[in-house]
């Protein structure tokens, strides 16, 4: 039962082969057995889920299902849930209670989808190993001695461990593609605008994104079906129709055009990782796609772009957890200055107190026009290189991440070097162009990923591309060995 995929899922209820409440039962009973080897959840919500599941069983019998109806599915952390602990993986919000849901989990749940719990993730989606959350380091299902990625690291560990079909998953410079990458599992970031971010607790306001983590590209088409969408309470949400992502799955490939950026597969990445890469794009000329070589060349710079502008909207956006409201509060405080200084200086772990200085320092009177002016000025030239070389093929292609997945505790001390492993990822987030991770290969026994990037609310070309792909190829049916 736990290698399913969400539709085949959806068939057995349908058809009757178990009931919504049996299944969500198997995946609640082996979270409990098997999440000590990888910390993937926060919380499990089982009185919750068991209700919802009893509800969509109702609904199944009453011949009003629809294709979610029924399906487990577990939220990232960063995503509001009424009554349910929402803590972005902080001691600042460890006592937070949310009283409203996300955008995304308001859809989820009226579409049937049951919620097993929240996964873990790095503080406030700051890292790139999930190692800076409050609740501990989680582990690659493939590897336990090495980090699943960040900062869904909890969710993409937990669609690969079996423990959940599919999670939601939230992107600011890579954070669905590098640890689904990481850990062997399909990982979606749309276009920016394409899924709201109402509810999701803002990192980087112009950067974050949330998305799909799933076994298969048909899964995340799936899920992009109930998340996708206008909403009227978030000012950044995209005002256009949405198409029926897995409409067009099937479509063949004859005459696709692939973009092969040759910065990609330069500098410091790995050898095999590239190796694997390229025999990927073979197996897309097998299918009928042609490809040329393509230049991104201000991607060396989004790496220092990026390290501007997210820190400098991060310390904007956290400026608000001041342990006056809600949130974490220093205990006997001698005066207000005193409560603040405190309660984030107690409350806020090593990595994201390094971004809120570096962002309060770039935003800094005599030091904005020279650093966060700047910044944005090659943002646009990052997304000026992107529409040039997207007006010449259809999709660019590349490795998702330089390495495969490290050691626990490798990069820890090395702020600059845990950053250089987004390197392939920050430009799209930058552009807010909309990307995808599929598997492709294995280096030492850890999953390697295959970039695939498209213009704006592309997203059905990009599933197309990657069900395709699967079709084919057998890397996404691949698991962690004894699972």
């Amino acid at each position: 039962m736990f290698d399913k995929t969400l539709a085949e899922l959806a068939i057995g209820l349908k058809t009757g082969q178990f009931s919504s409440v049996e299944l969500t039962q198997a995946y609640l009973a082996r979270i409990k057995a098997e999440d000590d080897k990888y910390n993937s959840f926060i919380t499990v919500t089982d009185e919750l889920a068991l209700e919802q599941a009893a509800k969509a069983d109702a609904t199944i019998a009453a011949g009003d299902a629809g294709t979610f109806t029924g399906l487990p599915i577990a939220h990232k952390d960063i995503f509001c849930t009424q009554g349910v602990r929402t803590s972005c993986a902080s001691k600042m919000l460890d006592n937070f209670i949310s009283p409203y849901n996300a955008t995304i989990v308001d859809k989820f749940n009226q579409a049937g989808a049951v919620t097993l719990g929240k996964t873990n993730m790095d503080e406030f989606a700051m890292g790139s190993s999930n190692e800076s959350s409050f609740y501990g380091p989680c582990s690659n299902p493939w590897n336990t001695d090495c980090v699943p990625g960040g900062s869904s690291g909890g969710s993409a560990a937990a669609v690969s461990a079996q423990l959940t079909p599919a999670a939601t998953g939230s992107d600011t410079g890579g954070s669905i593609r590098q640890p689904a990458a990481l850990c062997g599992i399909t990982g979606l970031k749309p276009t920016y605008g394409r899924v709201s971010r109402y509810g999701m607790i803002a990192f980087a306001s112009s950067l974050d994104q949330g998305g799909p983590m799933t076994k298969t590209a048909e899964d995340a088409a799936i899920m992009l079906n109930v998340m996708a969408g206008f909403d009227q309470r978030d000012s950044t949400s995209a005002d256009r129709d949405v198409p029926d992502y897995t409409a067009e799955l099937n479509k063949p490939l004859e005459g696709l055009r692939i973009g092969l950026p040759k910065e990609f597969f330069s500098g410091d990445i790995n050898a095999d990782i590239a190796a694997q890469t390229q025999a990927a794009i073979k197996e897309f000329e097998k299918l009928g796609a042609t490809v040329k070589e393509v230049s991104l060349p201000n991607t060396a710079l989004s790496i220092p772009a990026y390290y501007i502008i997210a820190p400098a909207e991060a310390s904007s956006n956290l400026s608000r957890f001041d342990g006056v409201r809600y949130g974490y509060r220093c205990e006997n405080p001698t005066d207000l200055e005193d409560l603040y200084k405190r309660s984030r200086g107690e409350g806020f772990g090593p990595e994201v107190k390094r971004r809120i200085l570096v962002g309060a320092y770039a935003l800094s009177e005599g030091f904005y026009d020279a650093y966060y002016n700047k910044a944005q000025q090659i943002r646009r030239l990052i997304r000026d290189d992107f529409s040039k070389v997207l007006s010449e093929v259809d999709v660019i292609m590349g490795p998702t991440t330089p390495h495969p997945a490290f050691k626990i505790g490798e990069k820890s001390s090395d702020p600059v070097a845990m950053y250089m492993e987004d390197v392939f990822t920050l430009s799209l987030n930058l552009a807010g162009l909309p990307g995808m991770s599929i598997p492709c290969g294995t280096v030492d026994g850890l999953p390697t990923g295959l970039q695939i990037i498209g213009d704006y609310f592309a997203e059905q070309k990009l599933l197309n591309v990657a069900h395709q792909f699967q079709l084919a190829t057998d890397w996404h049916k691949q698991s962690p060995q004894g699972i």
